[in-house]
């Protein structure tokens, strides 16, 4: 756990959020803000600062983070319409906070390109 991380204390119950999942290794929430009828944020239990800070051994577990959000998104009922999967890297890459997390946006039309 980073003292300092948002997400973190949000896993540790320190900040109260709208949980629709939770396993050993992941845990998923509505976003406060957001982008699409439908926008969860799936992050690992562990502090993963980015995608771009993942090691080999990281490897089973952004796994898990797909397999997870596949089941959320299924569980939300967006896999028949479709969905989209966002990873922001970085500040240009539009990460504010700094704990990997996947967005998941559905419930409307996604258009191309995005941002």
């Amino acid at each position: 756990m980073a003292e300092d991380c948002l997400f973190c204390k949000i896993i540790a119950g320190d900040i109260p959020s709208n949980k629709v999942y939770s396993d050993d290794d992941v845990y998923a929430f509505h976003d406060i803000n957001p982008a699409a009828p439908s926008h969860i944020l799936v992050i690992p239990v562990r502090h993963l600062s980015a995608v771009n800070a993942a090691a080999n051994e990281d490897e089973a577990l952004l796994g898990k983070l797909v397999l997870a959000a596949n089941k959320i998104a299924e569980q939300e009922g967006l896999a028949a319409e479709g969905f989209r999967y966002v990873i922001n890297t970085g500040d240009k890459g539009g990460q504010t906070v700094h704990h990997l997390h996947l967005h998941i946006l559905g419930g409307r039309q996604m258009n191309w390109p995005p941002g």
